[in-house]
């Protein structure tokens, strides 16, 4: 079996933020043979304008998030909630990953969405609507790969939650269902 690389998004821009620490927790429970990469740029990226995603003058940070998302097999995006929706760092990294229509390096991209937040909601409208992004810029929602963890700064503020047994459990799965996605579509 040949590597497998999943690609991390994650949302909040914050060096120490709970969803970073479930990016590099999800990443510790990848099995031999899948690598997990944190995309670490999303705040760099300008705003997704038409005017400046012109081939071959595309902003540097966009051309990197494009190449990373085509290089990778599938992504984990992990996804807080900023007024009750998707922070726009991770919504512009979904726009400019679309472009250009129809074609970007988005499209039949297998993605899972693993929400957190401080409200017992888990962030889940915010999970909502980054489905509703992803699958109407053309990726592949693996549904079965989806998390949600609620009362974050309570549960997390003690200990990383790569320290938190259920955690790791079901972010191994996350990433299992994922792997399996994508390795479907590679095998395809």
């Amino acid at each position: 079996m040949s590597q497998t690389r999943l690609l991390a998004l994650v949302g909040s821009l914050r060096t120490g933020s709970f969803n970073r620490q479930l990016a590099e927790a999800a990443a510790q429970t990848a099995p031999e043979g899948v690598e997990v990469e944190i995309f670490s740029g999303l705040a760099d990226i300008p705003f997704y304008n038409e005017d400046i995603d012109i081939p071959g003058s595309e902003p540097a940070t966009a051309t990197a998030l494009r190449d990373a998302v085509a290089a990778a097999d599938g992504l984990l995006l992990f996804v807080p909630e900023y007024n009750g929706t998707i922070p726009a760092a991770l919504k512009n990294a979904i726009d400019w990953a679309s472009r250009p229509y129809g074609q970007g390096s988005l499209k039949a991209k297998p993605a899972a969405v693993i929400s957190a937040s401080i409200s017992p909601n888990a962030a889940k409208w915010s999970h909502a609507d980054t489905v509703k992004a992803l699958t109407v810029a053309g990726a592949a929602v693996v549904e079965s790969a989806h998390l949600h963890f609620g009362t974050i700064n309570q549960r997390f503020a003690e200990a990383h939650p790569r320290e938190d047994a259920e955690a790791l459990t079901q972010l191994a799965a996350a990433v299992h269902d994922l792997v399996e996605a994508a390795q479907a579509r590679v095998n395809a």
